[in-house]
C-alpha cells in the first residue's frame, strides 16, 4: 500500500540531522526523497565505526528511504542539475543559510523561476530578519541560547549542561516536516506554492516556553518564569530496593491508593497535598515523597502495585534495555535487517500510524551519490550525459 505522500518529489540538500531528520518522515510516508550530497558527503557518514568508510550509523538512521546524488554545487553545471531536477519536484528543501545557498543562484526566487509552484523550504539557526539572522548555528549553541542549557542548571543546582540528545536538530526537524506538509495542503487547495522557513532558536524556544513560560505568561507576572514541577530537583526517578522506578500518582483516587498501600494515612488529610488542586502547587514536596515511599518496596513489587491499583508506572530502562522491552518487541519497533554493504544493521520503526496509508521501509541509505545515474536519467539526462558529468567531477559516483 502506498504511503500517505506517495508521488511527491522532494529535491533535499539538507545534511547533518535536522533537514534529514524531516525528510526521512516524510521519505518514510512514501515521498521520493532526492538528497544532494556534496563532494565529501554528508558529515553525518563519519561518526561512528561502520564495517564501510563513510556508513555510519547516524546517518543510516536518518536517511533510509533516499535516493543520494551526489554533487560538486560549486560548479554552474551542478547548479543547473539541482534546477532540472527541482523542475518537476514539489518541494525544496534545505538547511544551508540562506546567504551561502543564495550565492550558488538556488535561493527561492531562482527555484521558483524554474517551478513556480515549488514549496522551499528551509531551517537555519535564527529568524533571517533578525540580528542574529547570518550566525551559523548548532545544537549545542542554540541549546544554549535557547535557555535549555540552564534549565538542567535549575532543575539540580548545578552547572549549566546540553541536554544528552540533539534535541534542538531533532525538534526543529519535526517542526520542518510540519511546515512542509502546511505547505503542500495550501498548495493542493490553491494551487500556490510558498517559502517555509523554520528557525532553531525560534522553534525550541516555543517548545521550552509551552510550560515554561508559566506564571510569567501574564502581565505583569504572577510568579516565576518556570514550571515548578519540573524544575523541582526531587523529580527524578524513585529509588527502590533494588532499582528505580517512574510512577505517578495523579488522580485523587490513585494519591489515595497509594497512600492506603504503604500506611500513610496522614497524607490524605494534609491540606497540602489532599486535592489535585493542592498537589499541582506542592510538586517539590509530593515527588520527595513518592522518593521516601519508593524506598520501601522492589521496583518488581511496586509495579504490581501500581498495576493493581491503576497509578502510572514503568521500569527504569537503560539504553541497552531497549532492546529486550517486552513492548517493544511486541511492536516490531526494532527490525534486524540484512545492508547490501553494511551486513545485519538494526533499523527503528517509524512512530507514525496510517490505518490506510502506512509508512514503509523500502531501502537502506547507500553509498554516496549512489543513485546519481538512476535520478539524473529520470530526468532526462542521457547516459553520456550522465558520464560526461562524472568524467569532469561535477557528479560523483561512489560503486
Amino acid at each position: 500500500m502506498p504511503g500517505p505522500l506517495d508521488g511527491i518529489r522532494i529535491v533535499d540538500l539538507t545534511a547533518v540531522v535536522s533537514g534529514p531528520f524531516a525528510t526521512l518522515h516524510l521519505a518514510d510516508m512514501g515521498a521520493v526523497v532526492t538528497k544532494i550530497e556534496p563532494p565529501e558527503g554528508d558529515i553525518m557518514r563519519n561518526p561512528g565505526t561502520p564495517p564501510t568508510k563513510g556508513m555510519g550509523p547516524i546517518f543510516l538512521a536518518a536517511n533510509r528511504n533516499k535516493k543520494s546524488v551526489c554533487l560538486d554545487l560549486k560548479r554552474p553545471e551542478a547548479v543547473e542539475v539541482v534546477k532540472r531536477l527541482t523542475a518537476s519536484a514539489d518541494v525544496f528543501v534545505h538547511n544551508n543559510r540562506p546567504q551561502a545557498i543564495e550565492r550558488l543562484g538556488l535561493g527561492y526566487d531562482d527555484i521558483r523561476a524554474v517551478n513556480p509552484s515549488i514549496i522551499y523550504a528551509y531551517c537555519l539557526g535564527y529568524k533571517r530578519s533578525g540580528p542574529y539572522g547570518a550566525k551559523p548555528a548548532y545544537d549545542d549553541l542554540v541549546q544554549g541560547a535557547s535557555g535549555a542549557a540552564m534549565l538542567s542548571a535549575r532543575a539540580s543546582g548545578g552547572e549549566p549542561r546540553f541536554l544528552p540528545s540533539l534535541i534542538v536538530d531533532k525538534t526543529t526537524g519535526l517542526h520542518l516536516a510540519m511546515g512542509i506538509l502546511g505547505a503542500l495542503v495550501h498548495r493542493t487547495r490553491t494551487g500556490q506554492g510558498q517559502l517555509v522557513e523554520v528557525p532553531m532558536l525560534e522553534t525550541i524556544t516555543s517548545f521550552w516556553l509551552a510550560e515554561h513560560l508559566y506564571d510569567a505568561t501574564y502581565d505583569p507576572p504572577r510568579g516565576t518564569i518556570g514550571y515548578a514541577r519540573i524544575l523541582n530537583p526531587h523529580r527524578r526517578p524513585a529509588r527502590t530496593k533494588d532499582g528505580y522506578v517512574c510512577m505517578l500518582a495523579v488522580t485523587d483516587r490513585q494519591w489515595e491508593a497509594l497512600c492506603n498501600g504503604v500506611g500513610r494515612e496522614d497524607l490524605k488529610s494534609d491540606p497540602r497535598v489532599s486535592s489535585v488542586a493542592a498537589r499541582a502547587n506542592q510538586q517539590p514536596l509530593v515527588q520527595q515523597i513518592v522518593n521516601e515511599i519508593a524506598l520501601t518496596r522492589t521496583t518488581a513489587e511496586w509495579l504490581a502495585f501500581c498495576d493493581a491499583h491503576d497509578i502510572p508506572a514503568m521500569p527504569v530502562n537503560d539504553l541497552d534495555d531497549l532492546f529486550e522491552d517486552p513492548h517493544l518487541k511486541a511492536t516490531d519497533f526494532f527490525t534486524t535487517r540484512e545492508h547490501p554493504t553494511e551486513g545485519r544493521v538494526r533499523t527503528v520503526a517509524s512512530p507514525l500510524g496510517f490505518s490506510e496509508t502506512p509508512t514503509e521501509f523500502r531501502h537502506h541509505a547507500g553509498f554516496l551519490g549512489a543513485d546519481g545515474p538512476e535520478v539524473l536519467g529520470a530526468v532526462g539526462y542521457s547516459d553520456a550525459e550522465i558520464a560526461d558529468l562524472e568524467a569532469r567531477g561535477i557528479l560523483k559516483v561512489v560503486r
